[in-house]
């Protein structure tokens, strides 16, 4: 790999405490020598023909435009030393799609990675080797400065994942962009949604217009719904993507479905529609899976569903269902299935369709912590146990926000546990990956997400895209403790748990 890069400035040779990244590299040198500084004169140099190279180019500016007072220019790459040079390359010597080279020097900085995704990823890392103060939005009266490194880095799993449910509570397109800038930050790459439960339906669906007209208006509590828009959801997924990214919409069924029951009588079994819910129960509700009706309304959905994601992955959902028999449930999921590969995509489902037969693409995503799965060698496992990841639970028994049916989970629970000895007898080849998912049913606005998010989303990043063999809590604690500047920066809500001797 040709590493070109050229003089930004000399920094003055002091320094702060060395930068404690999250997650950590695969292979890091960091330190040493005098810090590298950005002046108002620095550039950033894209390789040719890289529009997706171009865009972060201009994010970078845009991060530190307030810092230097002044917008650093962007050009495309001259291939020769050219002074003050911060450059963004495609190089294919890279090896993998997701990963990067980063060097830190003297003689300048250069991010490489094999995709632009790769490039974003050692962004992220180039911004938090930045001061935590170049997050606030105001000019700073002081250097910007950096130290020296080299990192080559690759993720451990292909599947970083977080799940939020906006069925329960709507977000709002500006509160979900929110999460996903956060998610972005530590290097997630899907974003599974939770469209539809009982308490509410939140995705335009065209062919059945009363799923928003009617199946929208409520939520938990009995407060105000809300819905996406074809137009929403476009620009979320754009967003989104920008950002490497990946939606994953779910529809959940044959249960947590009385929003679409109470818009469509005809698929109830009686025909007479259930009036909304506000509750937090679950199970009680189920499609009539024996009407026909049912089976044109799923493919209608996931016809309209598909046609709006570009993502490979639809979500049939599956948990929980307490009305159906073993063999009417297993019925159900079985003529589901080709219906969504029909639309070509993917099924993902909760780890109860495990005891139907799966199509061999079908993923099954493991939520229930005393779940004796036994999947066949070419299932793809996501991993999502609840009383590890679900960061709906609460952190201890004074919390407000949270529920605890899976126990607490504090600080230090999302951080200490092995993916690939999770279940026996699971290879890890058959592990896509993590998911951590957080529900409404206490969260009602961003901020409360914020809360339960944050610190513990930072420990399942790691968890996702670092090595086990460099993963220690002892190592990652005061790492931990060290975002607080960068969060409190960023405005987010964070829990500052007693646990973690945060820096302030």
């Amino acid at each position: 790999m040709v590493m070109v890069a050229s003089v930004l400035a000399s920094g003055c040779g002091s320094s702060s405490a060395p930068p404690s990244l999250i997650p950590w590299p695969a292979a890091a040198s960091i330190g040493g020598g005098d810090r590298v500084g950005i002046t108002k004169t620095s550039r950033i140099e894209v390789s040719p023909g890289a529009p997706a190279l171009q865009r972060m180019g201009a994010d970078l500016a845009a991060l530190l435009r307030p810092a230097l007072d002044a917008t650093l220019e962007v050009h495309e790459s001259t291939n020769a030393a050219t002074a003050g040079v911060i450059r963004l390359e495609i190089d294919k010597t890279v090896e993998g799609d997701e990963a990067y080279a980063l060097n830190v020097a003297t003689n300048g900085i250069s991010i490489a990675g094999r995709t632009p995704a790769g490039v974003f990823y050692g962004l992220q890392t180039l911004r938090q080797l930045l001061p935590s103060w170049i997050e606030l939005r105001g000019v700073r009266p002081r250097e910007v400065t950096l130290p020296q490194a080299h990192i080559t880095d690759a993720p451990r799993f292909a599947w970083r994942g977080a799940m939020l449910d906006v069925a329960r509570h709507f977000f709002s397109p500006p509160e979900l962009k929110r999460y996903i800038d956060l998610l972005a930050m530590y290097k997630f790459n899907h974003l599974h949604l939770h469209l539809s439960d009982d308490q509410g339906w939140r995705i335009e669906i065209s062919s059945w217009p009363n799923l928003t007209a009617h199946g929208s208006k409520t939520s938990v509590g009995g407060g105000p719904g809300g819905f996406y828009t074809k137009q929403d959801y476009a620009d979320i997924i754009a967003y989104a993507g920008d950002r490497f990214i990946t939606i994953v919409p779910e529809i959940d069924m044959p249960s947590h479905i009385n929003a679409a029951l109470s818009s469509y009588p005809e698929l109830n079994c009686n025909g007479v529609a259930p009036a909304p819910y506000t509750g937090i129960d679950v199970g009680f509700s189920s499609f009539c899976v024996d009407k026909d009706i049912t089976y044109k309304f799923i493919d209608d959905v996931f016809r309209e569903l598909a046609e709006m994601t570009p993502g490979p992955y639809l979500h049939i959902g599956g948990d929980e269902v307490k009305t159906l028999t073993q063999a009417q449930y297993n019925a159900f999921i079985e003529r589901v299935q080709p219906i969504v590969e029909q639309h070509g995509k993917i099924v993902i489902g909760w780890d109860e369709v495990i005891h139907a037969k799966l199509l061999p693409k079908t993923v099954v995503q493991y939520w229930r912590p005393d779940a004796s799965i036994k999947p066949a060698a070419h299932t793809k496992l996501i991993l999502s146990p609840a009383n590890k990841i679900y960061l709906d639970m609460k952190y201890d028994n004074a919390a407000v926000l949270g529920l605890n049916w899976a126990g607490n989970v504090d600080v230090g629970v999302p951080y200490g546990w092995d993916p690939a000895t999770l279940l026996p007898g699971v290879e890890t080849d058959a592990i896509l990956g993590v998911e951590a998912p957080i529900w409404s049913e206490t969260v009602t606005k961003i901020s409360d997400l914020e809360f339960l998010a944050f610190p513990r989303i930072a420990e399942v990043a790691e968890v996702a895209w670092s090595p086990q063999s460099a993963r220690t809590w002892a190592n990652f604690r005061p790492r931990l403790a060290a975002q607080a500047p960068r969060w409190s920066a960023l405005g987010i809500n964070a829990y500052w748990s007693p646990k973690i001797d945060w820096v302030r």
